[in-house]
């Protein structure tokens, strides 16, 4: 089961807990360049099955967690369980994406 996170619970375990955790961004793009967290790394979903050893390498311990981001949380959840099936761990899904991001955490942060 892949563990989910609210985004204003992820906001302060960045500062903590979270402080290395990848940001992955699985959005498209157009959406990355639209809208996107601090320190996120784009791969998005339509390329994920061939680049997972990517993501495996960006971890630089075995423990490091990976935050699976997309728009509202719903492609990000089918790329953390295809992550795990692939042995990567721990893996995060950010429940209600950059979208929740934007409205909770950062208003900055353009809606789309």
């Amino acid at each position: 089961m892949v563990q989910q996170i609210d985004a204003p619970t992820l906001a302060a375990a960045r500062a903590d807990a979270l402080a290395d955790a990848i940001l992955l961004d699985v959005r498209e793009a157009w959406e990355f360049q639209t809208a996107r967290i601090d320190g996120s790394v784009n791969l998005p979903m339509s390329t994920l099955g061939a680049r997972v050893r990517e993501v495996i390498d960006m971890q630089t311990r075995p423990d490091q967690a990976v935050v699976v981001i997309c728009h509202h949380g719903g492609r990000s959840m089918q790329c953390a369980h295809f992550l795990q099936q692939q042995g990567v761990s721990p893996v995060i899904n950010l429940h209600g994406g950059i979208d929740a991001w934007s409205l909770q955490v950062d208003p900055a942060i353009p809606r789309y």
